[in-house]
């Protein structure tokens, strides 16, 4: 079991980047969630098996067909045993 933070940068809200990263985790078997940050970017936390939270932050790097992704950063951080997979509400309450 791994975990992994993205922040998605470029033209990644409006364009069903958090609904299609749901699905997609779902359809993975990954958990976690999904939210937009007020600047713009989509912050994303995945936990599974190693391959499949890979084949997700490679996802991240594409995104939905009406995506731009510019750039996409990786952090590794602890598993919490998350259960499912969540679209949060934007940071700061947006």
């Amino acid at each position: 079991m791994i975990r992994r933070r993205v922040v998605v940068s470029g033209a990644v809200q409006g364009v069903f980047f958090r609904d299609t990263c749901r699905r997609t985790a779902e359809g993975l078997g990954v958990t976690g969630w999904v939210r937009n940050l007020p600047d713009g970017t989509v912050e994303a936390v995945f936990e599974g098996e190693p391959e499949r939270v890979q084949k997700l932050v490679e996802w991240a790097r594409q995104g939905p067909p009406m995506a731009t992704v510019d750039a996409v950063s990786v952090r590794e951080e602890e598993p919490e045993g998350l259960t499912g997979f969540a679209v949060r509400p934007t940071a700061g309450g947006f």
